[in-house]
């Protein structure tokens, strides 16, 4: 297993472990219906170019992993259950930020929150946020 899946793995893991009431995914499609705890969809984001270091020869990335979280509630409910898992998330991060040895430091970054419309229904509340995944790795592509 590459270092990029370890630490992607372990970031996954953390999320289904800390966010039990909600259906945690990764790079999943969004289905038709979300349950009432929200949908948590973890996409594998962008690692970047690397940095390499020459002694011993390695590269150290910041990896940007992408959190897609969705709820189907009502407008100050909807509101509120984005603002709790964000909070939870934040939480996951602060109590490890090497999520168990996977990575240097996980440090994640303020949400973007959006009404997502629904044709025919009330809008869905989603939200992006960034983790930032400092690791250090013996290849690119590994």
């Amino acid at each position: 297993m590459t270092k990029r899946e370890q630490v992607l793995s372990a970031l996954h893991q953390a999320l289904v472990t800390g966010l039990p009431f909600a259906d945690v995914r990764r790079n999943a499609v969004i289905p038709t219906r979300i349950g009432p705890g929200g949908l948590v969809i973890l996409r594998d984001g962008d690692p970047g170019e690397g940095e390499p270091l020459l002694s011993p020869p390695s590269w150290y990335f910041e990896h940007r992993a992408e959190i897609e979280v969705l709820v189907d509630a009502a407008d100050a409910a909807r509101a509120a259950t984005l603002d709790a898992i964000a909070a939870d998330i934040g939480a996951i991060l602060d109590a490890d930020r090497t999520l168990g040895g996977a990575c240097d430091y996980a440090q994640g970054t303020a949400p973007s929150v959006v009404d997502i419309p629904v044709e025919n229904g009330a809008p869905l509340g989603g939200a992006t946020l960034s983790v930032v995944l400092a690791y250090v790795s013996a290849d690119p592509l590994a």
